[in-house]
C-alpha cells in the first residue's frame, strides 16, 4: 500500500506549510503576524488558512516530535 503525503492537493509547498506550523508553535506570534512575514517574502498567505494548517498538521507534529524531547522538569535546587 502507497502511503499518501497529507499535503498532498495543498495549494502551498510542505516545506511552507510546516514553516509556518512551527513558528506559530515556537515563537509568541499571531496568525497575521505570519501573513505579514509571508507577504514580506512574496508569499500571500492569508491569516485563516495558516489556522487552518495549525489546526491540521500541529497535533502529528507534536505526536511525532515529542518522543524526541527531552525531560525538563529537573527539580533539584542550585545553591
Amino acid at each position: 500500500m502507497i502511503e499518501q503525503t497529507p499535503f498532498k492537493w495543498r495549494h502551498f509547498e510542505a516545506k511552507i506549510i510546516l514553516l509556518c506550523v512551527r513558528w506559530y508553535l515556537r515563537y509568541s506570534l499571531s496568525y497575521r503576524d505570519l501573513e505579514e512575514m509571508l507577504l514580506e517574502r512574496g508569499l500571500h498567505v492569508d491569516h485563516t488558512t495558516i489556522y487552518r494548517w495549525v489546526q491540521q498538521y500541529a497535533p502529528e507534529l507534536e505526536k511525532r516530535c515529542r518522543p524526541h524531547l527531552k525531560a525538563c522538569n529537573d527539580s533539584r535546587t542550585r545553591g
